[in-house]
């Protein structure tokens, strides 16, 4: 199962955007463009249908509904999110929208809630009950156990969504994210990797060291082991003229090591759709290249749904890439438009020429004035 189409109406940089997802999904796009608001439209269903989470806590996060409402928002201010969920065969296995705004306490109230399966419609809101009671209207039926019998599992395969961009620095330094559970950033990512059965731990341990071991030559040996006080640290082992090697942990391992890591565990957990911003970043051009690979031969077995933002060129190198799994982010005054690269007869003629992807795409994502930044003196 994974997202097949997305259509968000006043969701932050978006006023309105309609396009289909692949299986393997590319975002490009400027600098604040939407790819990490387009990502985050995903992140909202989870955090909405998560246990413990819910509408409120969901809009909370995101500081408020006026925060969450695009700026080209006119005459119909509803923020509002559609999502098809299926399968190649089958695209519309379910069909979910969720249209929300703001009572005058600020909170956030539903102004429309539907779930299809297939083409059926099996449950809609308001009802008479919302009608009668208007503070159910504070909450979804993803989130209420006793409403959503009939789609549960639609609902878990919200809070199965994946979000993680790594920042190496808080792998070094968790204590600057405490309390923050399956901290997307890193936080406490070691702690995660400790708490999956050693069993599996130690067969994907053995695999990311097999990929590793390209990116960083001289590494040897890859482990989780804790220290005295039970806090745990990556310990990897190079090649050194010393007999055995030298030690290093996470404070001594490079952002691109601790990155890669984070990269290919990730990609090995079984679970729904993963979401990930500029994996290219602190990692060899070459390395970058091999990356849509890498997802494509993990999606062979897993049939894990990647949504991935980025910037770089050589990730979009592969030829493997169809223009129909980029979309392309394109800022204006009444919010970014997403259009699909094969969308682009430029694009297309560019690519018969013998251009990659990239090559083809990502100079459409050039600012404007970009040469204009070489003129600065401070």
């Amino acid at each position: 199962m994974r997202f097949t189409s997305v259509r968000l109406e006043n969701w932050r940089n978006f006023r309105q955007a309609d396009v289909s997802l692949e299986l393997r999904t590319f975002l490009v796009g400027p600098n604040a463009s939407g790819k990490s608001n387009f990502l985050d439209s995903f992140k909202f269903l989870r955090d909405v249908a998560s246990v413990g989470g819910g509408l409120q806590d969901a809009v909370r996060r995101r500081g408020g509904v006026s925060r969450i409402r695009s700026l080209a928002a006119r005459k119909q201010p509803d923020i509002a999110i559609r999502v098809d969920v299926g399968t190649s065969e089958n695209p519309r296995v379910w069909r979910y929208e969720l249209a929300f705004s703001q009572d005058t306490r600020k909170r956030a109230v539903l102004k429309e809630e539907q779930v299809w399966s297939g083409d059926k419609l099996i449950f809609e809101r308001p009802d008479s009950f919302d009608a009668s009671d208007p503070e159910r209207r504070t909450q979804t039926s993803l989130e209420q156990v006793n409403l959503n019998r009939d789609f549960r599992d639609l609902a878990e395969f919200f809070a199965a969504v994946r979000y993680l961009h790594i920042v190496p620095q808080l792998i070094r330094e968790p204590d600057r994210s405490v309390g923050r559970p399956n901290d997307p950033f890193g936080g406490d990512f070691l702690d995660q990797v400790a708490s999956t059965p050693k069993k599996t731990r130690d067969a994907r341990l053995k695999k990311i060291l097999g990929v590793a071991r390209v990116a960083v030559p001289q590494l040897e040996e890859l482990r989780l082991e804790a220290d005295a006080k039970g806090a745990w640290h990556l310990i990897g082992r190079y090649q050194h003229w010393r007999p055995h090697g030298a030690w290093q942990n996470e404070h001594d391992l490079s952002d691109g090591t601790l990155r890669l890591f984070g990269l290919l565990w990730a990609a090995l957990e079984t679970g729904g759709p993963l979401l990930l911003e500029e994996p290219e970043l602190s990692l060899h051009p070459e390395v970058v290249r091999r990356v849509p690979q890498m997802f494509a031969r993990i999606q062979r077995r897993l049939g894990r749904q990647f949504i991935v933002s980025t910037h770089s060129t050589e990730l979009l190198h592969d030829r493997g890439i169809g223009l129909d799994e980029v979309l392309l982010l394109q800022p204006a005054a009444e919010g970014t438009a997403v259009r699909p690269a094969e969308d682009f007869l430029e694009v297309r003629e560019l690519l018969a020429g013998g251009l990659s992807v990239g090559e083809a795409v990502i100079p459409r994502t050039r600012p404007a004035n970009v040469d204009q930044l070489a003129l600065f003196n401070g």
